[in-house]
């Protein structure tokens, strides 16, 4: 993926020299806690779909502080640079799509933390991920996950971790437009409202990578598709429980399959068209 000098979001808050902690838990919206699920569930054999909701649980246990206030990050921080360039073409894609729309595009920050930093979701933490808070309408990203990516998930490369980026945005996008909202039905299952939801982020995520080259003009190389479909079938629920513990169970599904993860991503990278992710009307996901 070559962003060479693309532009930079302003929307770029470092806050990794602040610390802080709440009562609450964190309930944002993210690829890494299913990561974090997968990885403790080896360690512990247990299905990494019970660690998801031990992740989830409250830490009554945890003191308040206070955090310094957010900079820009350093200049020569390339890792920073690139989440800020991808940031600021996920914001010029939706601005456009949201003036079609005729609305107004709200642009999240996204904040860099290191190990734990208070949210409006509650206490986020470096355990689990990248992940989008509804509550403050902020994305909150430890950088050391990317290396998580490449070294326990296999899922190296630029777009890789582009396309986590632009998944995130995509929960704020439909935090934006309402779908992030949807109830009614299972919320978890093969076709509850859980799985629904992911697979439009991705859809979503598709989206932007379509509209993005267009409109900025940075390139795709060989190889970079194949690595965020890559990303997207690693953490598929069925690819998880199969590393657990060899069984497929569709019932307690919350992300989709890993097909599903890659037809999603692929339906809205090849159409560039927000209409074409409603998998909320979708009969078969």
């Amino acid at each position: 993926m070559r962003m060479d000098e693309q532009e930079e979001s302003s929307n770029v808050e470092d806050v990794r020299d602040s610390s802080g902690f709440q009562f609450r838990p964190a309930h944002g919206v993210g690829l890494g806690t299913i990561v974090v699920a997968l990885i403790a569930g080896w360690a512990l054999g247990i299905n990494p779909l019970r660690m998801l909701g031990l992740l989830s649980g409250a830490d009554s246990s945890a003191p308040t502080s206070q955090s310094a206030a957010p900079t820009a990050p350093p200049a020569d921080d390339a890792q920073a640079k690139f989440v800020s360039q991808t940031l600021r073409s996920t914001e010029v894609v939706w601005d456009h799509a949201f003036r079609e729309m005729g609305r107004s595009y709200e642009y999240p920050k996204l904040r860099l933390f290191r190990t734990s930093y208070p949210t409006a979701c509650g206490l986020g933490r470096r355990a689990a991920g990248p992940f989008y808070c509804p509550n403050d309408r902020d994305i909150y990203l430890d950088l050391s996950f990317f290396d998580l990516m490449t070294q326990q998930l296999g899922a190296p490369g630029q777009f890789a971790h582009a396309y986590v980026i632009a998944h995130e945005v995509g929960h704020h996008v439909q935090n934006l437009i309402g779908t992030l909202q949807t109830t009614g039905g299972d919320r978890s299952g093969a076709n509850g409202q859980s799985v629904r939801t992911e697979l439009q982020a991705d859809c979503f995520a598709g989206v932007w990578a379509n509209r993005s080259q267009q409109e900025r003009g940075w390139r795709l190389e060989p190889g970079d598709i194949e690595t965020a479909l890559n990303a997207a079938s690693q953490i598929g629920d069925d690819t998880l429980q199969k590393r657990s513990d060899g069984v497929v169970v569709p019932e307690s599904f919350t992300h989709g399959t890993s097909a599903q993860r890659v037809s999603w991503f692929k339906r809205g990278f090849e159409s560039g068209r927000i209409d074409r992710c409603d998998t909320f009307a979708a009969g078969a996901l």
